[in-house]
């Protein structure tokens, strides 16, 4: 470890950017407070190397962070004030968390003195945010910022990647001192061994119907690369777990489909009928396994040969035939070591599964003028390969999982979380990151209006988005809930929205209103040209819940339910 000693005093927030600057951060997302003015100063010293995004709420600063984390493997910055600043970043920090995302939360405290008085806007963020970060601290001595820095980013990154959270009260922040900046900690992940790479050989040996699912964080293009190398030396059945359908070109004749809500019903059986299952990166969910069901928690039936980053994960719900600990890219380049068969048993299983992924593609009917599957499909043939697609959560973005085939890695930024409100703030990052690539936002009209203030982050940062805002007047996930529980008796689920394009245009945002299907291309095509930010509103039917039924059949068939029970 080499020191890089300095007698020269900073305050306690120079030394906290001076961390960012040697951390290699080159962003920050921040709505600015009183707490940690010393911090904004010294990113103004820098602002040649780190860039701050000023938002307009802590929960899209957070969910910004959050997704440049996703697109970037490194952890995203984020710094807001105590209290409400915190508290309304938290939903950022529980996508981290279960997103397996890096992400540092910077938050300014109160001051030392005044802890444990209630002070104004005081709370204990080190108690509040440890059940859902990785890590969450308080740096209360000056000399001890450096090593916390240091520490929060070999946290945020290694093993399961995650969130870190860390206070920094008021008078820490003015504070001067001398102390040594601290160069970074290398990360040590964790690899395959030769017995466990012996032990894959003889399973994959045996198999007679392999699947494999690929999930998780910490993929990278070479890693990419060389798990579709070995797939195809194998003649393998790829699925992916949900929301991470990028992490397999959709195209590929060995793709299977997308493993999540919505699934089809003949994925789901040969997920069942697999006699072995190779879970590469991903943690075996509940939406992933359909709440525990595809594979039985806690013995599978199906042969598991499960590898995570994470010891903690293995064996935390499945016990696996075969629990790998390694990380993506070290499994990655070892699969290179493992010997395929000439000819593979299971050429007619892997035929037939891309045959059942290419059925679902199929556009479905959807009452109304507007239908969503062909909008999507007709998309799919106009995006660029590198188009990156962001949606939040919402009975809306079945159609997007559906219908989208997603084409590249890091092209698809969609929170496991389930967390509404992600798409806008996550396709500013997206498009910030990445100036030249196309981005596109779907959001629901209940999902677009969490986060919608944000349309003046994209305007002052002259951001080309375009936003698909779906408006079926509902938050339509709950009402199709509430039909098929409570039949009929609907309440709290319909929404009064504001004229949306309208709204853009009060931004400074190209707007318009699309009500038939065959006037969306057009429509698409204006808002390319526009040169601005863009949205499109879609105004569909509220009947059309979900690409394989309608309210009044969900109504129905829980009416039927009732009377025979």
């Amino acid at each position: 470890m080499t020191l890089q000693v300095t007698q020269r005093p900073r305050n306690g927030g120079q030394i906290l950017i001076e961390a960012l600057v040697s951390h290699g951060v080159d962003m920050a997302f921040s709505v600015p407070g009183e707490s940690f003015l010393p911090a904004l100063d010294a990113l103004h010293d820098v602002r040649d190397s780190i860039r701050l995004i000023v938002c307009r709420h802590e929960a899209a600063a957070a969910h910004m962070a959050e997704a440049y984390g996703k697109l970037t493997g490194k952890p995203g910055i984020c710094l807001v004030t105590r209290g409400p600043g915190a508290t309304q970043a938290s939903i950022g920090v529980h996508t981290a968390s279960q997103d397996s995302t890096p992400m540092i939360l910077l938050v300014g405290q109160v001051n030392s003195a005044f802890m444990g008085r209630d002070a104004w806007q005081e709370i204990d963020i080190a108690r509040m945010f440890a059940p859902i970060a990785k890590w969450a601290t308080q740096v209360n001595q000056i000399e001890h910022l450096p090593e916390v820095m240091r520490l929060a980013f070999q946290v945020a990154m290694s093993g399961r990647p995650g969130p870190v959270v860390i206070a920094v009260p008021e008078d820490v922040l003015y504070a001067l001192s001398a102390c040594p900046a601290l160069d970074p900690l290398p990360l040590q992940p964790a690899a395959v061994s030769g017995s466990e790479l012996a032990s894959l050989q003889v399973i994959l040996d045996a198999a007679k119907s392999p699947l494999v699912i690929l999930g998780g964080s910490g993929w990278n293009m070479l890693a990419s690369d060389q798990v579709r190398a070995f797939v195809e030396r194998f003649n393998l059945p790829v699925c992916t777990s949900f929301r991470r359908q990028d992490l397999w070109d959709n195209r590929h004749p060995q793709y299977a489909g997308s493993l999540g809500i919505g699934l089809s019903a003949k994925l789901a059986q040969r997920v069942t009928d697999a006699d072995l299952v190779l879970a590469i990166g991903t943690r075996l969910g509940e939406t992933t396994t359909s709440e525990y069901q595809l594979l039985q928690a806690p013995r599978p039936c199906q042969t598991l040969v499960h590898v995570h980053a994470d010891a903690n994960e293995l064996g935390r719900v499945y016990q696996a035939a075969l629990p790998i600990h390694s990380g993506v890219p070290e499994l990655a380049q070892a699969l290179s070591q493992l010997t395929s068969p000439a000819v593979t048993s299971w050429q007619a299983w892997t035929e037939s599964a891309q045959a059942d992924y290419l059925e679902t593609l199929t556009p479905t009917a959807m009452p109304g003028p507007i239908n969503l599957a062909e909008v999507v499909t007709w998309l799919q043939t106009r995006l660029p390969p590198d188009t990156i697609v962001t949606n939040g959560a919402g009975n809306y973005t079945s159609w997007v999982h559906r219908f989208h085939q997603y084409r590249a890695l890091h092209t698809e930024l969609a929170p496991i979380s389930g967390t509404m409100g992600y798409g806008v703030p996550a396709a500013i990052a997206a498009k910030l990151l990445h100036p030249d690539r196309m981005v596109i936002c779907f959001a629901g009209d209940g999902c677009f209006q969490m986060s919608a203030q944000e349309l003046a982050t994209v305007t002052q940062y002259q951001l080309p988005i375009i936003f698909i805002v779906i408006n079926n007047r509902m938050y339509g996930s709950i009402r199709m809930h509430q039909e098929m529980n409570f039949p009929g008796k609907v309440y709290g689920t319909s929404l009064e929205n504001p004229d949306f394009p309208a709204l853009a245009k009060a931004y400074g945002l190209h707007g318009q209103l699309v009500e038939r299907t065959a006037d969306f291309p057009a429509a698409f095509e204006r808002a390319v040209q526009s040169g601005t930010g863009a949205l499109i509103e879609l105004r569909t039917d509220p009947e059309g819940i979900t690409p394989r039924t309608t309210l009044s059949a969900l109504r129905q068939r829980a009416l039927n339910q009732l009377v025979d029970s």
